[in-house]
């Protein structure tokens, strides 16, 4: 069993907020749900073989839902195709046309992101509402800090949290009123302040579920960062159903990103958690160098794990202890490889990559066959 000591530590224990819970697609949302992480293809969505291609990429990275932008009729008539393809779920993206979100419930959407108040009369708006009732759709109410009604803003002066929230429940009123209740909500800025401020009241007035991002949070090392600390508070919060990041990078970066916000907090663990020193003159070894090489040749493991690298003896057997694999360095050319926080044996600097990613496909095969085997009792027991 992968050396997981949350349970013992109860400083680590998020309480998660009470959201009830809805479906993208086979995708729950809310609730006890998972929290998923989703990222949206950035290629012309009328070109179905390219679109198809980064959602694969995005599958593969991890993509728990994916959301394509649906601007044009040539994009929800190359949607249909794309659906087909896609083995996660897609939200599909629609600004002000209410037929553009008729023809993607139509087409596959497992979600429409629309905002009821934005595409014209009460009599559009049920139509759009009939189409995702028809074809099993939720909707995502997504309110922007850059995109604020105008009344608003002369009500407010600004975009600000009140600003929002009211946006918000605007458009979540109208689904209610029209027995609709299939649906979550955002309220982004780029301000991480005003983001996580927006939804804490969201929170408090509504039970519908979240969906949390920083949005144009900037390129890949800022954007990160701006996220890391505005989704994270809020997650540590225990707010937060379903993320997206929003970064000005390849789409699949916003995946690992993602994961690795939801892994740094114990909220969702996927493949291998490199612990790893910084690196000083102790080093017996090139620290910096070999974790760069293991995050990919270790890319391809899926299985959640811990693996500690440690340039020497100071921390390196104290960090070992609670990783499934570990290596310290030792000096003379030589470490010390760890397995399930004991000394397994001595491993020469030479090799030692090998040897590592041999222990950690090694490990994860056999966590992998004792959830199999627990799953196979879990079953029969029903």
């Amino acid at each position: 069993m992968s050396m997981d000591h949350t349970h013992v530590r109860p400083w680590r224990h998020i309480e998660r907020r009470k959201s009830r819970q809805i479906m993208v697609g086979n995708v729950a949302v809310g609730g006890d749900a998972p929290i998923s992480v989703q990222s949206m293809t950035n290629t012309p969505t009328s070109d179905a073989a390219a679109t198809i291609d980064q959602i694969r990429q995005l599958e593969e990275a991890g993509a728990d839902i994916v959301r394509v932008s649906c601007p044009d009729e040539d994009s929800t008539a190359a949607f249909r195709t794309i659906a087909r393809e896609a083995k996660v779920p897609l939200v599909a993206d629609i600004h002000f046309h209410y037929k553009r979100g008729i023809e993607a419930a139509q087409a596959g959407a497992a979600c429409l992101r629309i905002n009821p108040g934005n595409i014209g009369s009460p009599d559009r708006v049920r139509e759009v509402i009939q189409a995702a009732r028809d074809h099993g759709c939720s909707m995502r109410i997504g309110v922007n800090a850059g995109s604020l009604e105008k009344e608003l803003l002369e009500k407010y002066g600004e975009p600000c949290p009140d600003a929002m929230v009211e946006s918000a429940l605007n458009h979540a009123r109208i689904l209610q009123d029209n027995d609709f209740h299939e649906f979550k909500i955002s309220v982004k800025a780029s301000d991480p302040f005003l983001t996580v401020a927006a939804y804490q009241q969201l929170a408090e007035a509504i039970d519908c579920p979240l969906h949390l991002g920083v949005t144009e949070a900037g390129p890949l090392r800022t954007g990160t960062i701006k996220s890391a600390i505005g989704m994270g508070s809020m997650l540590w919060a225990g707010i937060g159903d379903t993320i997206r990041v929003s970064l000005a990078a390849d789409p699949v970066e916003e995946i690992k990103v993602g994961f690795d916000i939801l892994k740094s907090l114990g909220l969702r663990h996927r493949g291998v958690n490199i612990i790893a020193c910084p690196s000083c003159a102790r080093q017996g070894f090139n620290v910096i160098e070999t974790v760069g090489i293991l995050e990919e040749k270790l890319a391809h493991v899926t299985t959640p794990m811990s693996l500690s690298i440690i340039g020497c003896v100071v921390n390196g057997p104290g960090e070992a202890l609670y990783t499934d694999v570990g290596f310290t360095g030792g000096g003379k050319g030589a470490g010390m490889v760890y397995l399930n926080g004991k000394i397994a044996h001595k491993q020469a600097n030479e090799g030692m990559i090998d040897e590592i990613v041999q222990q950690v496909e090694r490990k994860a095969a056999e966590l992998e066959a004792a959830r199999a085997a627990q799953e196979a009792v879990r079953t029969a027991a029903e």
